[in-house]
């Protein structure tokens, strides 16, 4: 009778060492501070994910170019980047591309008690900004004054940084302004900090009524092919865990750890952020507004941050049916 079970328990091992087998590993590129790792940390908590189709690799990043160079020497298969990246690659002849991931974009912050209401009251100001000169919303905030008729590069001085320096500068008054990305611009606004505009009102304004992810998953398009159902899944799986985190107390309460900031209210300005970016409708419309902004970057850039393209290029964007 042992030698019976001996062998019904190795059977049983064979089959879940083989269903393993056949799981389709992704390896994935996450920044340790950035909001995909809670995303990955609900996916993970899902029962349903130990059903599916894939199982994930999950490697620290130190930050998004560590990420790119991960990407880039097959070291990852996917890490969060942006399309511009995506379509300046692909005119090189290589084979990345892109699925949306969130709307959530930057802001424009200053003190509350700051005289500054309007971009022209920037003139003659100091101006924090994360993420250098090629900025997608610096360089769409030139854009929107030069639609209102002045030069906010020469009318301001500007002063560039990494998100919490540009954070700690102007608390301490030695900018008037910070246009940072989305969650530092949280906690500034938890803080009593205003909000002049941020990256979503900012493509309204100069008449992008679409609303774009700024962000989104970042692959081989020839893996993803090959790969195809688990691809599609880990992203339905993803979705469902934004969700998870979006309309479940339970879920968000997990992941607060993951956030690093403290404070009910912070933490419940930072989920209302976050929530405001899930992906309502990717489809032409929004396409096409993605060739609308390009094209205004290519311009403000001079090709810089887009290469010399005068289009995006065919493949940027996946499509889950294909």
């Amino acid at each position: 009778m042992k030698t019976i079970f001996f062998y019904i328990a190795l059977g049983l091992l064979f089959v879940f060492d083989h269903a393993a087998a056949d799981k389709i590993t992704l390896r994935i590129g996450v920044q340790a501070s950035g909001t995909f790792d809670w995303e990955l940390a609900a996916l993970q908590d899902d029962p349903d994910t130990a059903s599916a189709d894939f199982q994930l690799s999950v490697q620290r990043l130190a930050n998004a170019e560590a990420g790119k160079i991960a990407l880039q020497s097959d070291a990852v298969d996917m890490i969060v980047s942006d399309w511009i990246w995506v379509s300046k690659l692909r005119s090189s002849g290589a084979d990345f591309t892109f699925y949306p991931y969130s709307t959530t974009s930057g802001a424009l912050m200053v003190k509350d008690t700051s005289p500054i209401r309007t971009l022209k009251d920037l003139k003659g100001k100091r101006l924090g900004i994360a993420g250098g000169e090629l900025d997608k919303n610096w360089l769409l905030l030139q854009a929107l004054a030069q639609k209102e008729q002045f030069d906010l590069k020469a009318a301001t001085e500007q002063v560039f940084g990494a998100p919490p320096l540009i954070n700690e500068q102007l608390k301490q008054n030695r900018i008037d302004a910070a246009l940072n990305y989305w969650h530092f611009a949280v906690r500034l606004e938890t803080l009593g900090y205003r909000q002049i505009i941020d990256g979503k009102d900012l493509l309204k304004a100069l008449g992008i009524k679409e609303e774009v992810p700024s962000l989104g998953y970042v692959f081989n398009r020839n893996w993803a092919l090959q790969h195809k159902k688990a691809v599609n899944d880990f992203f339905k799986a993803s979705q469902k865990a934004k969700n998870s985190l979006c309309d479940s107390d339970a879920a968000w309460r997990k992941i607060i750890p993951m956030t690093k900031v403290d404070g009910p209210a912070t933490q419940a300005r930072l989920r209302q952020r976050y929530c405001e970016g899930r992906i309502v409708r990717w489809g032409k419309q929004e396409q096409q507004a993605a060739e609308r902004i390009h094209a205004l970057l290519r311009t403000l850039s001079g090709n810089k941050l887009t290469g010399q393209s005068e289009h995006l290029q065919p493949g940027t964007f996946w499509s889950i049916e294909e």
